[in-house]
């Protein structure tokens, strides 16, 4: 190989790994976005929910920073097989990642208001699907980062348990709803909520779908494990 050739493709090299780290930082920020969306919520945290809104757009920036580098990979090194795969999935999997934050700071800017603020409502379900949401999203970006197939697996398996504890918590609310009027309004700021958390394991497996992908070449089943109805609205 010719020194010119050796330079190219060491230049080829650092921009893929300049992208997977880029791809890198924009899954620790949304992973930090949701863990504070979920803290404002279950633990009436102002100051998480700033933090939460606040880091919106470092998110959006990165997007576009990887779609120009993909644009540059793709115009100037026409990566094949697996390096295809990687780079394109790079687009998809930025574009949930982009969508989780939004999802996030949704839920941040919900949590102060003062229907929620003053209300007595248990928050124990909010809670739980909030921790569920967040180790499945963990998971997914530690897919990611490992390209690992076996990994991204799971997280796609374990959507179902997301949406069984949604369902659970529409119908909880929708009964606190019928039985006192009063609860009208806290009980529908907090079906956004869980509807937003739900989105974000959903794009959660989204990624890990592209990361199988990138890993293996092999799509996993359209239609994913799901638990119950997928919600209402959804």
């Amino acid at each position: 190989m010719g020194q010119e050739s050796a330079h190219i493709v060491s230049s080829y090299e650092q921009e893929l790994e300049e992208l997977r780290s880029m791809m890198a930082r924009m899954g620790g920020l949304v992973e930090q976005q949701t863990s504070q969306a979920v803290a404002a919520i279950a633990d009436r945290d102002e100051n998480a929910a700033g933090v939460a809104a606040d880091l919106d757009p470092q998110v959006d920036t990165l997007e576009r920073d990887v779609e120009a580098m993909v644009i540059r990979i793709l115009a100037l090194r026409s990566p094949v097989a697996g390096d295809l795969r990687e780079v394109v999935s790079a687009l998809k999997i930025t574009g949930d990642m982009e969508r989780i934050g939004d999802c996030a700071a949704s839920i941040a800017r919900r949590s102060l208001r003062t229907e929620l603020v003053s209300s007595r409502l248990s928050l124990s379900g909010l809670r739980g699907m909030g921790r569920l949401v967040q180790d499945n999203l963990r998971r997914a970006i530690d897919a990611m980062s490992q390209r690992n197939a076996d990994l991204a697996r799971e997280v796609w398996q374990s959507d179902t348990a997301v949406d069984e504890l949604y369902n659970a918590m529409f119908r909880e609310l929708v009964t606190y709803m019928m039985e006192d009027p009063r609860n009208i309004g806290p009980c529908t700021h907090l079906l956004f909520i869980a509807k937003n958390l739900e989105r974000i394991g959903d794009h959660a497996t989204n990624i890990a779908e592209r990361v199988y992908y990138t890993a293996t070449g092999e799509i996993l089943p359209v239609v994913r494990p799901r638990g119950g109805f997928s919600g209402q609205g959804g």
